[in-house]
């Protein structure tokens, strides 16, 4: 069963529809359960963490700041981040993982942040991206090779 997604934008590439895949997230911080996190985030296979709004920070307790780490974003900015963690992260219908995340100083658009959810995550949640069919869907092999 494939997981409930929107798109909230269409864009068409050479032709061909392309949309936004926004879907529900909960990340919760692993040494204190009652500090959480859901919301819905834009899938971007250009990002490679788990990226939250820094104001939200609190909102998962007490974690490990990792490290601070430069970034550049899709408009070619360069800004800080900060990873940390550990996390537990589960995207809907998908198996939950353990990692970190990486807060950034986001700008909210229409009042909203718009949290990423990247490959690595992706990939360690056995997840795939339909671009043709707007959806996520399950890998049902981990790559070895």
């Amino acid at each position: 069963m494939y997981n409930k997604i929107t798109v909230d934008r269409v864009l068409y590439i050479k032709g061909i529809k392309m949309g936004r895949i926004i879907t529900s997230v909960k990340i919760e911080n692993l040494t204190d359960q009652d500090a959480r996190i859901r919301c819905d985030a834009l899938v971007d296979t250009g990002a490679s963490y788990m990226v939250l709004p820094s104001a939200w920070r609190d909102r998962l307790g007490e974690l490990d700041e990792i490290t601070t780490v430069p970034l550049e974003t899709a408009t070619q900015e360069t800004v800080e981040g900060k990873i940390c963690g550990p996390v537990r992260i589960q995207i809907e219908g998908f198996r939950p993982i353990y990692n970190e995340v990486l807060f950034i100083d986001m700008k909210p658009e229409n009042g909203e942040y718009e949290p990423l959810i990247g490959y690595v995550i992706l990939e360690q949640s056995q997840i795939a991206v339909d671009m043709l069919g707007h959806r996520l869907i399950p890998v049902k092999r981990m790559d070895l090779k």
